[in-house]
């Protein structure tokens, strides 16, 4: 019989790039002392047979498009709101959906609460490889009432091998699987570590198989690096479905639960929920949640409307001035994109004539939400100008507009949906850019709400004339 062949080669935890010996640096993401060596048979580990047969389901057989079935499949019913909103309206059976978030913002908490929900009407196995079932059990009376009326269709197990937890599987036959998490989850036959590349590769690769052939729905949590990134390689979120992270500030109780890959829904969906001693409590109005706590006519606060996918948001922009006391003038941004920063400053400067040159410029979003779009522009230039010129801004004004770099306003997308917001939360006025295509033609500014008077200008200048000017 003849031996089976071995050879070792080196993986990056980082990206995946495979070298044939040790580099102390990754060249493709200059990441340090992330490679770890693997043993690589020539052989396949398992025999190939009828039995090993890999694949999505039990036949390979090519059929006409026609003769597939269409009938689009009935999502189950997910009681927590924010988390269904984000999933596209339910959870889709079979699918395989990926959580991640730094560690301890409440990935646990929220996954342990759907389970509880959902074992209310399926059958559901918890699977973890972090905790045990004594602290499951503990944490789970924190969140449901005390640890009175258990669902007694909630199975918990503390496994971290793959062929076991496939057992188990087959016995308890769950509608939803829980992993927690797939970086401490293994194969026996690959002889790499848990949490390994190869290892976070294969192990999502069968638990989708299982997904897709079985039926069963499959959720799992993974780790993310000092960067942010989910940790294990890029093919990672190309095999599940949907890949959701749970973002926060550490300092704030709101948590945003975002999506970012979903093929059942609309991608950069968000869910608001708040954490408490009880758990995850979803915010159905984050509005009026962020802007509770508001000061009124307050120099450097401006409104802002941002879409986070299909939802709008109304968010609070703090901006502040002040004489620098070094040689160069900082530019601190907390929940704006620092370039962006720099882009608006530099547009108030030459255009507008602050003299910022000398002014340190501090811009804060209240409760921790990160802006990334540039609807926003406008709410954060009309708050470093009421700042520098200490003139607040007009209570019930909303300021939504991209800045482009000659002073001008452009129009952003969805903004019927942002004012209809705006006007639900009582705002006045909007100021907002000039519609370029002729309001009384069906363009833009014929689907503007009647409630809420909208101030359209075609510059920075103009608009924090509109903005600034002080009530009589």
């Amino acid at each position: 019989m003849a031996k089976t062949k071995t050879h070792t080669r080196y993986v990056c935890q980082q990206c995946g790039r495979v070298a044939a010996s040790y580099m102390g640096k990754c060249p493709q993401c200059s990441a340090f002392d992330s490679m770890v060596e693997e043993v690589i048979h020539d052989e396949p580990v398992a025999k190939k047979g009828a039995g090993n047969v890999r694949g999505l389901s039990g036949r390979s057989e090519p059929r006409p498009i026609s003769e597939v079935s269409g009938e689009a499949e009935d999502r189950v019913h997910l009681p927590i709101g924010e988390f269904a909103r984000v999933l596209g309206g339910g959870i889709v059976p079979g699918s395989i959906v990926l959580v991640g978030g730094d560690p301890g913002i409440g990935k646990s908490t929220l996954m342990l609460q759907m389970a509880m929900e959902m074992a209310k009407v399926q059958r559901v196995l918890y699977v973890s490889g972090e905790e045990s079932e004594r602290q499951i059990k503990m944490r789970a009376s924190r969140l449901f009432n005390g640890g009175k009326d258990m669902p007694k269709d909630l199975l918990l197990v503390t496994e971290t091998n793959l062929e076991v937890i496939f057992s188990h599987v087959r016995e308890s036959k769950p509608d939803l699987l829980i992993v927690d998490s797939i970086q401490t989850t293994y194969l026996s036959e690959l002889d790499s570590s848990a949490g390994s590349v190869s290892q976070v590769r294969e192990c999502s690769s069968q638990l989708r198989e299982l997904a897709k052939s079985s039926g069963v729905t499959v959720f799992m949590i993974g780790h993310v690096t000092k960067e942010g990134a989910i940790a294990g390689p890029r093919v990672l979120e190309h095999i599940v479905d949907t890949v959701l992270y749970l973002e926060g500030d550490r300092f704030q109780a709101y948590r945003l639960l975002r999506s970012v890959k979903n093929r059942f829904g609309a991608t950069s969906e968000v869910g608001v929920f708040e954490m408490r001693e009880g758990g995850m409590i979803e915010v159905t109005n984050p509005s009026e949640a962020f802007l509770a706590e508001r000061l009124v006519n307050a120099a450097g606060s401006a409104i802002a409307v941002t879409m986070e996918g299909t939802r709008p948001i109304l968010v609070e922009v703090q901006g502040l001035t002040s004489p620098t006391q070094f040689g160069n003038a900082r530019r601190t941004p907390n929940g704006v994109d620092f370039n962006r920063l720099l882009l608006i400053t530099a547009v108030l400067t030459r255009r507008v004539g602050l003299k910022l040159a000398e002014q340190d410029v501090f811009v804060n979003v209240v409760g921790g939400i990160q802006i990334d779009e540039p609807a926003a522009d406008l709410a954060v230039a009309a708050a470093i100008a009421s700042s520098w010129r200490d003139v607040p801004i007009q209570a019930n004004v909303v300021l939504i507009g991209e800045i482009g770099l000659a002073g001008e306003l452009r129009m952003p997308g969805q903004m019927v949906a942002r004012l209809k917001e705006a006007q639900k939360l009582g705002f006045k006025t909007a100021i907002v850019p000039k519609a370029i295509r002729n309001p009384h033609s069906g363009g833009i500014g014929s689907e503007y709400p009647k409630g809420i008077e909208v101030i359209e200008v075609r510059s920075v200048d103009q608009a924090l004339d509109k903005a600034l000017k002080k009530e009589k």
